[in-house]
């Protein structure tokens, strides 16, 4: 590969494999640098959130998972498996993120269902990420795969803005994704 022409960190949730194959080889044929990070377990989330298990260089955290109601879906694991300190439950909210994310300058990509509301968006811009796009409604896989997809076509290969990829992407299903950004 020649130098990339940008650096995508893939953090990969349960149940979204599949997408997330065809996300990667995607990125990577457009000629992105695909980083790949398995969550396991939910330190393995907060561990990539937080910068301590992530790459110095990245454009965008793509967090391709299932979501519910705004927040995250994580595995749920034995009681005697978590570690100290470690989220329990199944779900990974706004305010998780807000108590373990450092996204200072990282681009966030979420693509689970409903992980575009307006109170998990905030929470990331309050963690320094200069802009933030999800879903806001529960969504088909199928529409996911092609918004990012297109998403990605318009900023690498086209050169477009974020702002006009956005809008590119977004208008195959209509009222689908917010984006919002630190400036308001």
């Amino acid at each position: 590969m020649s130098k990339p022409v940008m650096h995508v960190s893939l953090v990969i949730g349960p149940n979204c494999e599949m997408e997330s194959y065809a996300l990667r080889s995607t990125l990577e044929y457009f000629g992105a640098r695909v980083n790949v990070h398995w969550v396991g377990r939910p330190n393995d989330f907060v561990d990539v959130l937080s910068g301590v298990d992530r790459e110095q260089q990245v454009d965008y955290l793509l967090l391709n998972f299932h979501g519910d109601e705004g927040r995250f879906c994580l595995p749920v694991l034995s009681e005697d498996i978590y570690e100290p300190g470690e989220p329990k439950g199944e779900f990974f909210s706004a305010d998780d993120v807000i108590r373990s994310a450092s996204v200072k300058g990282v681009k966030v990509l979420a693509t689970g269902c409903t992980l575009g509301v307006e109170r998990l968006a905030e929470s990331f811009l309050q963690c320094g990420c200069p802009s933030f796009i999800g879903p806001i409604d529960y969504i088909d896989g199928n529409a996911n795969l092609m918004f990012v997809t297109r998403f990605m076509y318009e900023l690498i290969t086209n050169g477009k803005r974020e702002q006009e990829a956005f809008t590119i992407a977004a208008a195959m299903d209509q009222e689908l994704y917010r984006r919002y950004t630190a400036e308001g």
